[in-house]
């Protein structure tokens, strides 16, 4: 049995800057040389959010890079991409989005062993400069008892 490469692209800001309340995986509408270069794991998404379009979700700012080997077909780098979800989950996203202080940011890319590309989203609140500070000061109390234990 041969052991396939694991893709997972993480957004390592994303618990730093928001309260992550609620969480969902989604399918990615994307073009061949999207999904390569994804396999190859040139993707970031970093300064990637989501947005609803008419009844659809759509990610924005996902860079996925161009495929190296790909020809006058290559993708554009940051063009939007759909999601897919049930219409069930979307109309509560959608119903959560309207209040203030909410969005929906991507928190993993990764491929599934059937080797679709899947992206895990979060209904999130943008944290203030104290909740950033305070989550600095958990992670380093939580640090130094792992050196402790040792």
């Amino acid at each position: 049995m041969v052991e396939k490469n694991i893709i997972e692209i993480k957004n390592k800001k994303a618990e730093y800057q928001y309260f992550l309340l609620d969480a969902y995986t989604a399918g990615l509408v994307l073009t061949g040389t999207e999904i390569k270069s994804i396999r190859e794991g040139r993707a970031n998404l970093t300064d990637a959010y989501c947005v609803f379009i008419g009844d659809e979700l759509f990610v924005r700012q996902m860079h996925i890079a161009e495929y190296r080997f790909g020809s006058w077909l290559n993708h554009a780098a940051k063009r939007d991409r759909k999601l897919l979800l049930n219409r069930k989950e979307l109309r509560k996203l959608q119903n959560k989005i309207k209040e203030r202080g909410y969005t929906i940011i991507p928190t993993l890319l990764y491929v599934n062993p059937q080797g679709y590309a899947k992206l895990d989203i979060a209904l999130a609140r943008g944290k203030k400069f104290f909740d950033k500070r305070e989550s600095i000061k958990a992670k380093d109390t939580r640090r130094d008892m792992e050196r402790e234990l040792r």
